[in-house]
This record gives C-alpha cells, sequence and structure tokens, in this order.
C-alpha cells in the first residue's frame, strides 16, 4: 500500500501544471547529472586499484573455489582446467569427461536428458574452450574433440526437451527417443557466436561455421559453413590459396 501511495504521489507532483511542483521536478532532474569533477590520475588509480582488487578475489575464487567443486563433479583428468566468471551449471544425469588445459566459462550449462535406461554422456578432449552463455544438452552422447572453440551463446541440442505431441506436452512427458541425437564436434572445430547444433549431427575437422548460424545436417571437413540452415559456403584450403 505504502509503494502504491508514493508511486501515485510521485506521479501526481511529476504531471503537476503548478510551478512550485515544477520547479522541483525540475531541481530533481538537476540533482541527477551532478557528478565529481574530473580528477584523471585520482579516479585511474581508484579505477586501476578496483582491478586489481577484483582480479585477486577472482583468482582466489577460481583456484580455491569454483575449480576444486567443478573437478568433484567431472570425470577424467582434467588437468590444467580455467573456470572464468564462476562455476558451469550441471543439470539433470549426466556423465561429463573433460580433458586437460580447458578453458570453460562460470555462465556455461551441461545438461543431460532424464532416461531411465541411458546416461547421457559427455566427453571434452584436450585444448577445448566453452564460451560465455553456451548451453550444452546431451540427449545420448556429445563429443568435442581435441582444440575445438566454441564461442559465447551457442546451443548444442541433443535433446529438445518436450515431445512434439501437444497433449504429452500437456502431460509434462519427456521427448521421445526419435527426437533425441547423438552430437560430434571433430578436431579443431570452430562455432562462431550464437551458432545452434541440432541433434544428430556431425562436423567434421576444420570447419568453421559463421556466427548465427543453425546446424540441422552433418557438415564436412576443412569448410567454411553459415546460414539457417547452415550450408557449405566453400572449402578454407582453397580460401586460404
Amino acid at each position: 500500500m505504502m509503494t502504491t501511495w508514493l508511486d501515485k504521489t510521485r506521479c501526481w507532483i511529476k504531471h503537476s501544471d503548478a510551478k512550485p511542483l515544477q520547479a522541483l521536478v525540475n531541481h530533481a532532474k538537476a540533482l541527477r547529472l551532478v557528478s565529481l569533477p574530473r580528477w584523471r590520475m585520482v579516479f585511474a588509480t581508484c579505477y586501476t586499484l578496483r582491478q586489481i582488487v577484483i582480479g585477486a578475489l577472482h583468482t582466489c575464487l577460481r583456484l580455491c573455489w569454483w575449480t576444486p567443486l567443478f573437478r568433484a563433479k567431472v570425470l577424467g583428468s582434467c588437468c590444467r582446467l580455467y573456470l572464468y566468471s564462476g562455476i558451469p551449471l550441471i543439470s539433470g544425469k549426466l556423465q561429463l569427461y573433460v580433458g586437460d588445459s580447458c578453458r570453460i566459462s562460470g555462465h556455461t550449462t551441461f545438461s543431460g536428458r532424464s532416461d531411465r535406461h541411458i546416461e547421457p554422456v559427455i566427453y571434452v578432449g584436450n585444448n577445448v574452450d566453452i564460451g560465455w552463455r553456451t548451453t550444452i544438452a546431451v540427449g545420448r552422447r556429445v563429443e568435442l574433440h581435441d582444440n575445438v572453440r566454441i564461442a559465447g551463446e551457442c546451443f548444442l541440442a541433443g535433446y529438445p526437451g518436450h515431445p512434439l505431441d501437444a497433449n504429452k506436452r500437456a502431460q509434462g512427458l519427456p521427448c521421445e527417443q526419435q527426437q533425441v541425437g547423438d552430437i560430434v564436434l571433430q578436431r579443431d572445430v570452430w562455432l562462431a557466436t550464437g551458432v545452434k547444433v541440432m541433434a544428430g549431427v556431425c562436423i567434421g575437422e576444420g570447419t568453421v561455421v559463421a556466427a548465427g548460424s543453425v546446424v540441422c545436417t552433418s557438415l564436412p571437413a576443412g569448410v567454411l559453413a553459415g546460414g539457417v540452415p547452415a550450408r557449405v559456403i566453400r572449402r578454407l584450403s582453397e580460401g586460404a590459396a
């Protein structure tokens, strides 16, 4: 009630025709623009100190908290792991294998499909990058081979989460087996920002997928692909020549 009364009073003052109230509103707007003098050296020093303190705090959290917690949930060697900006979310029943020298954003989500008969598995090779706000939904199996690069906001959709039939969706039933598929990114694949990879797709070695593309069918090795749906644009060896 108090909030509603304050909102109504603020609105009445803002739209009132009374000159004293209009002057009050103008002064209040002017106060919003007040700032300290531009003491460049002082505030540049303060900004540098802020960055040092925040960097040191994040390093301590990464070494003493985020990395040990994540490694406790991960199978595989997982040596020289570099987590940044927190700890990834692991959702559902999932076996997660991570190799060595990987860099994974703390805003990554690893999701496993609920299945009484199959435990979803994801294999992450060596020297793999997984960027900010990427989601990997594992239906049965996802493989990221060595040197794979996945940029921010990508989505690997090994399962859709819901059935196509509306009645089954209304009953809260899971997606059906024919909607589930494996995803394989072979060695040296690079997914640019915002790429979506659908179930049943294999992307060949060294292939690059342009930003915002949706990969619905498998792609050969050594090509640049892009579009919705993604198609081969050219061979990378020809472009380099």
